[in-house]
């Protein structure tokens, strides 16, 4: 039987059929399949030692993960979460004391909040006015407003306003004044014998909170595949941070968007802003791009409501020592959260390894773990390591969001004087009153919310739509892999956090 051959012998012409055995033994292009459009086929002519698994060069590339670490995630059913914070339980304003008057006029709470009049000074209060560097303590006779009456008792004369003036306090000095007590004449009633207000010097003392909101976002990602190219397959055997592996590599790209879908969650719980509301918009969105409000992610709550420190960075070990100690005094005026959680770049990491090895008794004062039910060994294992100074557990972990190149490493290289160089957290939960519920909860300082009701969850949604993959929603020939999360971060109390820059 004959053998038609249209091609020319070994002519190594694209596409031609050889038929023809070659006169000699040797390797000739056109004993070989062409797998090249050029006909550039040497090289496919043998099998080549193939790796077949990638190389993961980034090492596992998410960030994902810190939230989980410090917080929580709790459901929500509305367009914004409101929360109250209390106040502080004892009472201490800052303003001018004249001594000529033997009066302090109240400007602000300690923590330079406006009250003008609505401080908690009562008449028959003992008061500890401190200026400069005296003290002088007194008895509130009277009250009028923002004006505060305090008669000294340390005088050796009936005239108090010479004996003030004998004690070397100027006129119209700034000073701090701290309620510590009271006293009652015999037979005398209390601040209930009079129906008049605590701004006359009368009446209770009413506890006071502070409202925060904050307003969920809609985050939303997509990836999209032929039908085609589903069935696909390679040579090279894929995996991703997903946990997805195999040779079809849409598997690799579908889990690389999910992967950084999840970081985005974080990135954007981290990093957000609320927005300036336009003026011109009829929704009040930012700059005019409709409904779009940003919400109020870690970093600007510490910055609007919590400390700023730029201590700590390696310079001198010994100054670094201070500054942290510095750290813990602003935690002492805070509330003092035993408990700490952070979270730092590796520099800040570093410098903060060399501070305690200056120390003699680095990771020997007694840390307690107790945020990790008391094993040294769990939190170890989660990348942390433990120390104490003063009363203050603490446990220091690496936070790659900050050192990677692709995400705020890059940034804080470019933007030091703006650079995030590390965060410290409380642990554990504080007690807010929730005014939807209308009662007081315990929260973690730090937990996500996300919307969700008994017919929708939006903490994490994937859907698929299109002709492939099993899911025929309409005729198009392509998976479309879809994304959502609507959330926002709650940070509450954040007093005690504190913000490395």
């Amino acid at each position: 039987m004959a053998i038609s051959n249209p091609g020319s012998g070994h002519s190594g012409v694209a596409g031609a059929l050889n038929s023809v055995p070659a006169s000699q033994k040797a390797t000739l292009s056109s004993n070989y399949i062409d797998f090249t459009a050029d006909g550039n086929d040497w090289g496919q002519q043998y099998l080549p030692d193939l790796m077949e698994s990638e190389a993961e060069v980034f090492g596992n590339r998410t960030i994902a993960g810190f939230l989980s670490q410090v917080g929580a995630e709790e459901a929500m059913s509305s367009d914004q979460v409101i929360w109250s914070e209390q106040g502080r339980l004892h009472l201490s304003y800052t303003g001018k004391y004249d001594n000529n008057e033997n009066t302090f006029t109240v400007i602000t709470d300690i923590d330079g909040n406006g009250l003008t009049t609505t401080h908690g000074v009562r008449i028959n209060d003992m008061v500890i006015v401190a200026y400069g560097e005296g003290v002088i303590k007194c008895f509130v006779s009277a009250v009028n407003a923002a004006v505060v009456t305090c008669l000294p008792y340390e005088v050796a004369t009936g005239d108090a306003a010479a004996a003030l003036s004998d004690t070397g306090v100027p006129s119209a000095v700034n000073a701090t004044l701290l309620v510590i007590g009271s006293e009652y004449g015999k037979g005398k009633q209390g601040q209930g014998a009079t129906t008049a207000t605590v701004n006359n010097g009368f009446g209770s003392v009413k506890p006071t909170h502070t409202s925060f909101n904050n307003k969920p976002i809609i985050i939303k990602d997509y990836y999209e595949i032929s039908g085609s190219d589903t069935s696909q397959i390679g040579w090279v055997e894929i995996s991703g941070e997903e946990g997805q592996n195999g040779y079809l590599w849409y598997l690799k790209a579908e889990g690389d968007t999910r992967a950084r879908f999840s970081d985005y969650l974080e990135m954007t719980m981290l990093e957000a802003v609320k927005g300036v509301e336009g003026a011109s918009t009829a929704d009040g969105s930012v700059n005019g791009a409709a409904q779009t409000f940003g919400t109020e992610g870690l970093f600007a709550a510490i910055e609007h409501r919590g400390n700023i420190t730029t201590g700590v960075t390696g310079v001198n070990a010994a100054t670094d020592l201070a500054e942290f100690d510095a750290i813990l005094a602003e935690f002492d005026n805070q509330g003092a959260i035993e408990e700490n959680m952070m979270f730092v770049n590796r520099a800040t990491s570093l410098a903060m390894d060399d501070m305690l090895a200056s120390m003699n008794s680095y990771g020997a004062g007694g840390t307690s773990y107790g945020v990790f039910n008391n094993s040294e060994d769990m939190a170890l294992n989660l990348g942390f390591s433990g120390f104490r100074r003063g009363s203050y557990d603490f446990y220091k972990s690496d936070f790659r969001y900050l050192n990677d190149k692709s995400t705020r490493g890059s940034i804080n290289s470019r933007a030091t004087g703006f650079g995030v160089r590390g965060v410290i957290i409380p642990a554990g939960v504080s007690t807010v009153y929730d005014q939807t519920l209308g009662r007081n909860l315990k929260r973690p300082f730090l937990h996500v919310r996300y919307r969700a009701s008994q017919m929708e969850d939006r903490k994490m949604k994937t859907w698929i739509t299109g002709s492939v993959g099993g899911n025929i929603t309409s005729d198009l020939d392509a998976m479309q892999v879809n994304y959502l999360s609507e959330r926002c971060l709650i940070t509450q109390g954040a007093n005690n956090f504190m913000l490395m820059k």
